[in-house]
């Protein structure tokens, strides 16, 4: 007997299981499979990404739901678009032997017309994110009076990006005695809420502990001084030649620019972040799952519709604001039982925090140094070796081995190999024979007055909403300094500081003249001892002023999507654009026929 077969699962199921390639169930799936199955009850089950959470709620939905019936009796709400329509593929594939079964994925970005069609000739099954869910239901274009089973789908993600009253005005046009079924990574407390408001006695499950990472994932942390974290990026890329991962970052605009720089140096990378349009995110999700592009930088909001099998690191390029949200980080990779590895970049003063995500994770980090260019160089060139002894002989070209063998016949074995690699090695070594040691520029980095420094005050502080990170960001975005043009923030109640290279000084003071934050003047000041003081001078009078709020995120950038392939990357020292080391013909058409086999 199928083991799924065991957990009670009827047959039409089982064998769209066996079709797929299942073999065994996953810790969730024997969970909360026999309990949705056997009892009409509430659930709450706590399992980390990538442990297959769809099949564990997706299978017994279709085998508790009516196929005869037209009516929609299951509404499932997930957190992105993405994920919407990766659910709505996946219970298809689950159902493909019950011909009556319809399942209609419901998310912004598309035509609501249409959707409302699909809707009218027979949905028993809707998967929807809130906002147009909403939307639908309050034009009457969806009845949901008469489910039977509510999912909500990553609970903790839907909440982190604000959808609590969306959900709760959904849930008031369903029934009463429907049965809600509940899936998160994570158990902060606004889930907790969320479980108490809306169910009633709910089974709970637990695979690992709450909040815990997955086993399947090691974590490693690089200290990089902030100005170099972009070359830290490529040597981590350039060590591991055959990476396939997720970057992330904390902006759009950052995720934009990170993109845009490896594409420039010649990496297959591209951006998916929340100011694409929906068919410019499904070129690059399209490319990636294709494995056309290896490097794809993320939001963490964007990132929720990633489901690609075999990604091999996560790269925190930036921490997240939130500790737990790391957990759906490195959960992006190790899945379906495989290992994976999720680096984070971090400056020295944010070492702190790694300790705060161990024991939120429940495990350790390693760190380690940022790889030098004689190990880069030593990886690539056996990768490179081993390369070559997996090729395939392609036989189309024995008629020119005589010519070939003429042309080489004055060479010994030892000879040809070392020309043979020299083709590639010597522009890999040439990148990076001159490279500085990023290790020991952190060992040098003590964030001391070395008069290049200029420490500023400014007039908004925690009374305004910012927390030091996210004052950062407002101000390196506002100023356009670059990524680590802004430092030592320090932010008090009402007024904060913070440090910028002098020679930007003026341009600090003429971006905030005459410039208005929620309603109110911003004054910012050079502090008197300027140059790398800790507290400046004493602004404890001074009136703060101005409401609470958010972060304004209207310095954001709209720039386009990745997705492109650069064919060269320019030569030159660590420090310049261009840089990358893998770009030689034979390793671009290996690479090429990689990809066509993937």
């Amino acid at each position: 007997m199928n083991k799924f077969e065991q957990l009670g699962l009827n047959a039409e199921i089982v064998n769209a299981i066996n079709d797929m390639g299942f073999e065994s169930p996953s810790g969730v799936q024997e969970q909360a499979i026999p309990i949705l199955l056997e009892k009409e009850t509430d659930l709450v089950a706590l399992a980390q990404t990538g442990t297959g959470k769809t099949a564990a709620f997706g299978f017994p939905l279709i085998q508790k739901i009516n196929a005869v019936s037209k009516k929609t009796q299951g509404l499932i709400l997930s957190p992105t678009r993405e994920l919407c329509l990766q659910i709505t593929n996946e219970l298809k594939n689950y159902s493909k032997y019950i011909p009556q079964l319809n399942t209609v994925a419901i998310y912004g970005g598309s035509s609501i017309t249409d959707q409302e069609r699909q809707i009218k000739r027979g949905a028993q099954i809707i998967v929807a994110t809130p906002g147009r869910m909403k939307d639908m239901v309050g034009r009457g274009m969806i009845d949901i009076s008469e489910i039977s089973y509510c999912v909500l789908d990553e609970a903790d993600e839907m909440l982190n990006m604000g959808f609590f009253e969306d959900i709760t005005a959904i849930l008031s046009h369903t029934p009463q005695e429907k049965k809600t079924w509940l899936f998160s990574a994570t158990m902060p407390k606004e889930v907790a809420v969320i479980a108490k408001k809306f169910m009633k006695n709910p089974e709970e499950i637990t695979v690992g502990s709450k909040n815990e990472g997955t086993k399947n994932v090691s974590h490693e942390y690089y200290v990089s001084p902030g100005r170099d974290r972009y070359q830290a990026l490529k040597r981590l890329a350039d060590a591991n030649p055959d990476i396939f991962s997720v970057i992330f970052c904390r902006t759009k605009r950052d995720t934009q620019k990170v993109a845009e720089k490896l594409i420039e140096d010649g990496y297959s990378a591209g951006a998916i972040h929340g100011d694409l349009s929906q068919n410019q995110r499904d070129l690059v999700m399209k490319s990636f799952r294709a494995r056309q592009i290896q490097m794809l930088v993320a939001t963490d909001v964007a990132a929720r519709g990633i489901d690609v099998d075999d990604i091999t690191h996560v790269i925190n390029y930036q921490l997240p604001d939130e500790i737990e949200t790391y957990t759906h980080r490195s959960g992006r990779t190790g899945r379906a039982g495989k290992s994976g590895v999720s680096m984070v970049i971090v400056s020295k003063s944010e070492v702190r925090k790694i300790k705060s995500i161990e024991r939120i994770i429940k495990q350790s980090f390693e760190q380690k140094d940022i790889p030098s260019g004689e190990e880069i160089c030593q990886v690539q060139l056996f990768h490179l070796a081993n390369d070559i002894k997996d090729t395939k002989i392609n036989h189309e070209i024995d008629p020119f081995l005589p010519q070939l063998e003429e042309i080489l016949k004055d060479f010994t074995k030892e000879e040809l190999i070392q020309k043979f690699f020299s083709v590639e090695f010597t522009r890999f070594f040439n990148y990076y024979k001159n490279a500085s040691d990023l290790n020991s520029k952190v060992q040098n980095d003590n964030y001391s007055d070395n008069g290049d420094s200029t420490r500023f005050f400014i007039n908004v502080g925690a009374k305004d909403g910012f927390d030091w990170m996210s004052l950062k960001d407002f101000l390196k975005e506002h100023l356009d300094l670059g990524r680590d043009g802004v430092s030592r923030v320090d932010v008090k109640d009402s007024f904060s500081f913070f440090n910028t290279d002098t020679v930007e000084k003026d341009k600090v003071i003429a971006a905030f003249e005459n410039y208005q934050h929620e309603g109110r003047s911003v004054n910012v000041e050079i502090t008197k001892g300027n140059s790398g003081g800790g507290g400046g001078r004493n602004r404890g009078g001074r009136k703060g002023g101005g409401g609470r709020g958010r972060r304004n995120d209207d310095f954001s950038s709209k720039n386009s999507g990745g997705g492109r392939r650069s064919s060269s990357r320019r030569s030159g020292s660590d420090g310049n654009k261009g840089g990358g080391a893998r770009k030689s013909n034979i390793k671009s058409s290996i690479s090429r026929r990689k990809n066509k086999k993937s």
